[in-house]
C-alpha cells in the first residue's frame, strides 16, 4: 500500500514555496515454493485470515505462461503482514512447505547466466 501526503514549505532564500511529497510504503510478502496449482483467489483466502490484502502478483514465465512457483502478497497494514509471516512461513499448504518473509528490492543491475561472476 502506498500513502501519499504533501506539505508546502516556504523558501528560504526565494519567496516561493516547496512541495514535498512524504510516501508511506508497505513492505511487499514473497511466498515461496508455491504450488503450480496455487490461484489468486486461494492466495487472497489464506491470507484474509491476518488482514485486508491489497493485491496479490502471482509472476508467470514470460515464454510458456506457466506460474512460476511464488507471489508477492501486499496488506493494508504492517502488523497484519507481520502476522501473516510468522503464521505462514514453514507452513504445509497445497503439499508443499510454504516459505514466507518480507521481499527484497530488487537489484538494480541483473546479470544474465552468461555474465561470468
Amino acid at each position: 500500500m502506498q500513502a501519499v501526503s504533501a506539505v508546502f514549505l516556504p523558501c528560504l532564500t526565494l519567496n516561493c514555496s516547496l512541495l514535498v511529497a512524504t510516501y508511506v510504503i508497505h513492505m511487499t510478502i514473497y511466498v515461496g515454493n508455491l504450488s503450480y496449482r496455487a490461484t489468486e483467489a486461494d492466495l487472497r483466502v489464506v491470507f484474509a485470515e491476518y488482514g485486508e490484502v491489497k493485491r496479490v502478483v502471482l509472476p508467470t514465465d514470460r515464454e510458456t505462461g506457466r506460474l512460476r512457483g511464488f507471489a508477492f502478497v501486499d496488506m493494508s497494514e504492517d502488523s497484519q503482514e507481520d502476522a501473516a509471516i510468522t503464521a505462514l512461513d514453514g507452513a504445509e499448504w497445497m503439499g508443499r512447505q510454504l516459505r514466507v518473509n518480507k521481499s527484497k528490492p530488487r537489484e538494480e543491475e541483473r546479470r544474465g547466466s552468461w555474465v561470468k561472476r
